[in-house]
């Protein structure tokens, strides 16, 4: 899939591709309110390939009462995804995860109390993957658009996805998770150079086209990542001078684990393996079976892309070793203290208060 999320002008954009000609059916002021955000020189994520636009998100930050049918929510500090459409040669390509993200790490940066979106009851698809991601239906407006909000007191903690990108302040232990450097530019593309949220646009763009799920498999001879687990991705760098230039540069939340070797013994086929590894990885068939038959150990991590540290908030091996945030030998796998992972957080200049959160 070619191309990244840009963050780019209305005026930019053009309103005659196809991919907007289902917004002009669904809303018939859609192209006077696309108009006049172009006069206002608002910006929105738009993905493209060679064939258009393939994506747009559209937000907005505002304080006011939303009607519904039979009710109202009160006026209160909200973001709004005002228009959010993944084209259809892009289903089932996780690009619609990737957005959600971008959608949610704005939110979470602007500190609005809400995030809502409307939409009409026919896009299942829609409204499943938002679900997913913790929005809850509070009702309908008067031409029948359903309300999806997000909130940040009533977050939903029962799994990584429902209370993404904020961190239950319970959790008990976190882990590393160690990716050679050409791996980890592949599955985390951008994310060490990404310099802060406002970048999402043009850097972190390229990350979450192929969604915020990532699979890495590895040879760590136990498995210890237990589901909700925090993770430190540790970008190892294969150069001189790895003490500084190896670090970590962002962080997940363990969705699943599980071992498809032990020892050199088979705990499922090389087929089950694929099966189980689906669309998730950058890694190619051909690349997971030969790992599969030249490693005594297999295992693999299923994490959800939380956060990045960005361009010059990455925490190198020194300042984790001199710190006590780095195990005695090998780390992958080795529990982790919670004060240690927020510890190395705060060095990346993550805001821990607006990642972490206590749980109502």
């Amino acid at each position: 899939m070619a191309g990244q999320f840009v963050l780019k002008k209305f005026s930019e954009i053009d309103l005659d591709d196809a991919f907007f000609d289902s917004l002009k059916r669904d809303y018939p002021k859609f192209e006077s309110w696309f108009q006049k955000k172009a006069s206002e020189n608002r910006t929105a994520l738009v993905f493209e390939d060679e064939i258009g636009v393939g994506a747009f998100v559209a937000l907005k930050n505002e304080n006011e009462e939303i009607s519904l049918s039979d009710s109202s929510l009160p006026a209160k500090s909200r973001t709004k995804i005002s228009t959010f459409k993944i084209s259809e040669r892009y289903q089932g390509k996780r690009i619609g995860e990737g957005a959600v993200g971008l959608a949610l790490w704005y939110w979470q940066k602007e500190k609005t109390e809400e995030i809502y979106f409307t939409t009409f009851d026919k896009q299942d698809n829609l409204i499943g993957m938002f679900e997913k991601f913790g929005f809850v239906y509070v009702g309908t407006q008067d031409n029948d658009e359903f309300v999806y909000v997000k909130s940040r007191t009533h977050i939903d903690y029962s799994t990584p996805y429902s209370s993404f990108p904020f961190i239950p302040s319970d959790f008990t232990k976190a882990e590393y998770v160690i990716i050679n450097d050409d791996f980890h530019d592949q599955i985390f593309a951008y994310s060490e150079l990404a310099k802060n949220q406002k970048d999402m646009g043009d850097k972190i763009g390229a990350s979450v086209i192929n969604g915020l799920t990532k699979v890495y498999i590895g040879k760590a001879p136990d498995n210890k990542y237990e589901v909700g687990d925090p993770i430190l991705i540790y970008r190892r760098y294969k150069g001189s001078g790895a003490q500084h230039r190896s670090c970590v540069t962002s962080y997940c939340r363990v969705t699943n684990s599980f071992q498809a070797k032990r020892q050199g013994r088979p705990l499922m086929s090389v087929e089950e393996l694929l099966e189980k590894m689906g669309n998730k990885t950058i890694f190619s068939e051909s690349q997971i079976r030969k790992f599969y038959s030249q490693s005594d150990d297999v295992t693999i991590i299923e994490m959800l892309y939380y956060g990045f540290f960005g361009a010059g908030n990455n925490v190198n091996y020194k300042w984790l070793k001199d710190n006590g945030c780095w195990p005695d030998g090998y780390p992958a796998g080795v529990p982790l203290k919670p004060e240690v992972f927020i510890k190395v957080l705060k060095e990346g200049k993550i805001d821990v208060q607006n990642v972490i959160v206590d749980k109502p």
